[in-house]
Parts: structure tokens; C-alpha cells; sequence
């Protein structure tokens, strides 16, 4: 028998962000059901699923929204430019149903094959090597954030897009703004602004003088306007490396903390590519929670979800459930390949997946190789988490070899 949110009197106060341990999810996710009701940052009372089973249903039915701004405005303060333009505006499809979403997306997906990413693999291990190169070459001890885990995969997308990386201060520092947890509407808008202005030179470009990327080629196409090609970049320019740049930093963080995991990888590497998807599983390093708003009543776990109600899923929580892997708060370097939930699920699953995994596998792969004494240059409890951050990871990774 279903539960409707009216008859429910306790609720969660508040999504946790804090994690335990550094990098595991806060104990009072794991100890909820599978769904449970949430009252949200704006005071507006929702659900929060923390269960595998059913993430995957919330983030996988039609019947849920991913346009936030057709939910109550009091989950969470939504900017302004959000709100009026019912999402960040034409290309940015992440916030977007069917069939809109499907049309961007359909013009991308050729660009992200996995044997496009084949065809990557070596110029991205030269990347790996030169930003290795960099690191060696800074003295010890080293921030493993600057001088590798941010470069590689800032360097790996500029190409792709055909950005131009000596502009790659722009749009780093822009973006790690709009990614902070408590960005004001002002700094939401001016960084906003600039991140629209620095694609907007870019495609200016590519109209004058075309090259063989990804922006030339959808200006190429005439089936987008540049306001859709903006959309588009952005969000691939912005994903594209906060997301990489924290798996490997928070990835060879958890590494160091599990000395035998990392020993079992030195002495195997064909395991890399399997710990890839445990150290995704058991990082989930998205900080923020997807939300989504029932567009009709849905019941998802025994719980009546009422149309017009914000659901947000808990994606470090899903992948730390039992119903997912056995022994889930146990990192297994070894482990079977699990279908986790990093990556998301349904129509929004990652469209750079393919592309992460080549990164993360060339970049732990190199990084155990050239430095097989690397170790932590500060104690663990120094090393300073983005807490704060949409995206979690470490701010500075202090490393000496």
C-alpha cells in the first residue's frame, strides 16, 4: 500500500553534504529507507531516494521531469536566468525532457562512441605523460590537482571542442564558481555571463577560420544556431574536466589511503580498468543530487509520489547500497564490474562516459607507473575537500615521491 507525502509528519532536515571519512557518504544516508520524506534547503517538503532500485526508476520514467523550474521553487533558490528561461537556455540539454533533449543529444552521440575513444587513447597518453612530465618537474612536494589531475582532462576536452587551451584560465575559474554550493544569484550571473561570452568568441572563430573539432563541425552542420552551439559547448566544456579533474584527484587520494588497493593495481594494471568503475561506484563524486518533479502520480517503492512533487536522488547513497554490490563500503580494486550509478541513468547518462573512463584509466595507469613511491605530503586530515563544491573532490592534493 502506497504512502502519500500528506500523511507523512517527520521528515530528513536537509540533505547531507558533509561526507564521513573524507569520501563516504554521511552514515545518516545509509541508515534511511530506500525513500524517505526530505525537506529541502528552500523549506518545501519532497522525497529523497537512496535506494539502487530505486534511483534507477526515478531517473530512468518519462514521468519524472528533469526541468526543475516546473517543481516548487522552494526546493532550492533557482536563478533567475533559470527560472525565465525555463532551464540555462537552448543546447544546455541536461535540464531538458524528450524530445528536445533527444535532438541535441542525437547530434553529439557520434562524437562520443567508444571507438571514437579508441582513436583517442594515444593522444591521450601523451597528454597523460606531458602533465606527468609537469608534475615531476614542479618538485616535491606537488599539487597533483594543478600540475595533473586538472590539466589532463582540460586539455583532452579544449581539443575535442576546439577551445583554445592557453584560454583555459576563463572558463576553469568561471566554472568552478558556478559550481560552488552557496554561488549567489549575482555571482551565478556573472560567471554565467562570462562562461556565454568566452564560447561565443570561440564560435566567432569557427565561423572565420573552421578547424577540425567539434564546435567547427557543428557550426558546420547549419542544423543549430549559435545559441544552441553555446548551450551545447558549455556544458560539455564545464563537465568535461570538473568531473574527470576530481576522479583522478579523489580517486589517487583513496588510493593512498588504501595502500594494499593501490599495490594490487602496481602489480596488475590490467585491473585498471575495473578499478575505473570502483573507484566510480565507490566515490560517486557528484555532490549535489539529481532532482526530478513528477509530472503525474507515480509510485516508486511503495510511495506515492504526487505530480508536481520534487524528488531528489542520492547517487553516493544508491551506490553504497547492498542491493547493488556486496560488501558496498568496502573498496575492492578487483571487483566485478557493477552498474552503478555514477554516470546516471536513463536519458540523461553521462554522454562523456566513454570518454571519462579513457582519462581515468590512462591517468591512474600513468601516474602508478612514473611514481611508484607516491605518497601523501601531508596528513590526510590537511588534504582540503571541496565540501563546498557540486563536485566533490580536493581542492589540493599535496603528493611528494
Amino acid at each position: 500500500m502506497s504512502t502519500p507525502l500528506t500523511t507523512v509528519h517527520e521528515t530528513v532536515p536537509g540533505y547531507p553534504r558533509v561526507r564521513d571519512d573524507y569520501v563516504d557518504p554521511a552514515r545518516v544516508l545509509l541508515d534511511l529507507p530506500a525513500i524517505s520524506p526530505l525537506t529541502f534547503a528552500g523549506g518545501s517538503v519532497g522525497w529523497l531516494v537512496t535506494g539502487f532500485h530505486e534511483a534507477r526508476s526515478v531517473l530512468y520514467d518519462p514521468r519524472f521531469s528533469a526541468e526543475r523550474w516546473r517543481g516548487d521553487d522552494t526546493v532550492r533558490p533557482i536563478p533567475r536566468r533559470i527560472r525565465e528561461n525555463r532551464g540555462l537556455g537552448p543546447g544546455s540539454f541536461l535540464s531538458m525532457d524528450a524530445p528536445e533533449h533527444d535532438r541535441y543529444r542525437g547530434l553529439l552521440t557520434k562524437f562520443f562512441t567508444v571507438r571514437r575513444m579508441r582513436a583517442l587513447e594515444p593522444r591521450i597518453a601523451e597528454i597523460v605523460e606531458s602533465c606527468l612530465d609537469d608534475l615531476e618537474n614542479a618538485g616535491r612536494p606537488a599539487d597533483l590537482v594543478r600540475h595533473f589531475a586538472l590539466p589532463v582532462p582540460s586539455l583532452v576536452i579544449c581539443e575535442m571542442l576546439g577551445v583554445p587551451y592557453e584560454q583555459r584560465a576563463g572558463f576553469q575559474r568561471a566554472s568552478a564558481r558556478l559550481l560552488r554550493q552557496n554561488v549567489t544569484e549575482a555571482e551565478f550571473e556573472e560567471n554565467f555571463s562570462a562562461l556565454i561570452a568566452f564560447v561565443d568568441d570561440t564560435i566567432r572563430a569557427k565561423h572565420a577560420e573552421p578547424g577540425d573539432d567539434l564546435i567547427s563541425a557543428l557550426v558546420a552542420s547549419g542544423e543549430l544556431t549559435d545559441t544552441e552551439i553555446n548551450g551545447i559547448a558549455r556544458l560539455l566544456l564545464v563537465a568535461g574536466h570538473e568531473t574527470t579533474m576530481n576522479m583522478l584527484s579523489l580517486g589517487t587520494f583513496t588510493l593512498l589511503r588504501h595502500p594494499d588497493q593501490m599495490a594490487r593495481l602496481r602489480e596488475d594494471d590490467t585491473l585498471v580498468p575495473l578499478a575505473v568503475e570502483e573507484l566510480l561506484r565507490y566515490l560517486s563524486i557528484v555532490n549535489a543530487f539529481p532532482v526530478r518533479v513528477a509530472l503525474e502520480d507515480v509510485e516508486v517503492g511503495g510511495i506515492l509520489i504526487t505530480a508536481g512533487t520534487c524528488v531528489a536522488v542520492s547517487v553516493p547513497a544508491a551506490n553504497r547500497d547492498p542491493e547493488l554490490v556486496e560488501d558496498p563500503a568496502r573498496l575492492d580494486v578487483g571487483r566485478s564490474r557493477s552498474s552503478h550509478l555514477a554516470f546516471g541513468y536513463g536519458i540523461h547518462q553521462c554522454l562523456g562516459q566513454h570518454l571519462a573512463r579513457t582519462e581515468l584509466a590512462a591517468g591512474y595507469r600513468g601516474l602508478l607507473k612514473r611514481f611508484p613511491d607516491l605518497r601523501l605530503a601531508v596528513a590526510p586530515e590537511d588534504v582540503p575537500m571541496r565540501s563546498d563544491m557540486i563536485i566533490y573532490g580536493a581542492h589540493e592534493l599535496p603528493v611528494t615521491w
